[in-house]
């Protein structure tokens, strides 16, 4: 599965990176290509491309504020979440991932 996404917390710098970093490592040890764009104070980094958006299956929006760009995603599966939900389960975040796209192919 393709999963991208933006994640981006209130002061642009921890939980941003960090939910990253667990959601990437999560997704990639079942299997999975994870792209992940961050927006905080360091403005945008990774940001992903309109070729990573159209070969995403899931979308995943791990914020806890408003993020920039969101319209990019339309027609697409979206699942947003806070920033700490990653952080302390991204196993269980993967698996839900996995879990709706399955029921989306059906």
């Amino acid at each position: 599965m393709n999963i991208v996404g933006i994640a981006a917390c209130t002061a642009g710098v921890a939980h941003t990176y960090i939910a990253k970093e667990k959601l990437m490592k999560a997704g990639e040890s079942r299997g999975h290509q994870v792209i992940i764009e961050t927006q905080g104070l360091a403005g945008t980094q990774d940001q992903l491309t309109a070729d990573d958006i159209a070969s995403a299956d899931i979308v995943v929006i791990a914020t806890d504020i408003k993020v920039k760009g969101k319209h990019r995603f339309s027609g697409k599966k979206i699942v947003e979440v806070p920033t700490g939900l990653v952080v302390k389960s991204p196993n269980k975040l993967v698996e839900k991932l996995e879990e709706i796209h399955r029921e989306k192919k059906k």
